[in-house]
């Protein structure tokens, strides 16, 4: 049956891989995001694509408004947009984790708001959560990014609890290292917060660290994450979690195994 799914952060990487794999098996799709020029490929293709900037309240309810004003309904949400803002807590200004958080759980949050009263009146429909392996783990530089993403995950447990009477499924997928913008993103926001700081030598290392392994060939490649989120979105009896990518598994498994001062060496050894 023939989906309509809206997805965020579409302009590139997973989200428009995912867009791209969609519309291919013949649903619906929308893609959403700021940069708007960088989704003319997928209407080029015949999606529909919408102006969003999570950090904005009009944006959000018009970008959703001009859907369901096309199609009538949202089956299926995706919510991938999100970036990394790395930086020692010292360092990191207020302003900015606050713009993390509204970005990666916020705005997230109220885009699912405004989703969930169709799905509740059909009956039916699906939220799809794009969280991280680092939902599940931490690493040095990196807290207040892994903070949204370990909101995201029991947020959306919660969720899933909420709304199962009427019949929506609530859906994590947790990335591993993929092949994306956002290390480069995320190692820049590093050096310019922290790598002239008291935590210098750590934030160079760590930025040095991540550039290699972005720059590498051992990441994942971004249509495997695609063809992960489309999984997602439309198996008919779908996991709780999709856990997919680079170091995903064994990190996840390591970080639920191991004692917190052992994850700890291994975590800060990486670095020296």
């Amino acid at each position: 049956m023939k989906k309509v799914i809206l997805i965020t952060g579409a302009s590139s990487g997973m989200g428009k891989s995912a867009a791209k794999i969609l519309h291919d098996q013949g649903h619906k799709v929308y893609g959403a995001a700021r940069r708007i020029d960088e989704m003319q490929d997928l209407k080029e293709q015949g999606m529909g694509v919408v102006s969003l900037d999570l950090t904005k309240e009009e944006s959000i309810v018009k970008a959703v408004d001009s859907v369901i004003e096309q199609e009538g309904r949202i089956d299926v949400l995706v919510n991938n947009a999100g970036y990394g803002s790395y930086g020692a807590v010292e360092d990191v200004p207020i302003e900015e984790a606050k713009r993390q958080f509204d970005v990666n759980i916020f705005g997230l949050a109220r885009i699912t708001q405004l989703v969930l009263p169709g799905m509740r009146e059909r009956k039916e429909g699906r939220i799809v959560n794009i969280s991280s392996m680092g939902g599940k783990i931490y690493t040095p530089l990196g807290s207040w990014y892994h903070a949204t993403k370990h909101a995201l995950e029991g947020w959306s447990d919660a969720l899933r609890l909420e709304v199962m009477e009427f019949g929506i499924e609530v859906v994590i997928v947790e990335p591993g290292g993929i092949k994306t913008p956002w290390g480069d993103i995320a190692v820049e926001n590093l050096r310019k917060t922290s790598g002239q700081s008291a935590y210098a030598k750590l934030a160079n290392k760590v930025a040095d660290s991540m550039k290699k392994t972005y720059t590498g060939n051992s990441l994942t490649d971004v249509e495997v994450l695609g063809s992960t989120i489309a999984k997602a979105s439309t198996d008919k009896r779908p996991k709780t979690r999709y856990v997919k990518g680079y170091m995903a598994k064994p990190a996840i498994a390591m970080r639920k195994w191991f004692s917190d001062r052992l994850f700890d060496k291994i975590m800060i050894s990486q670095f020296k």
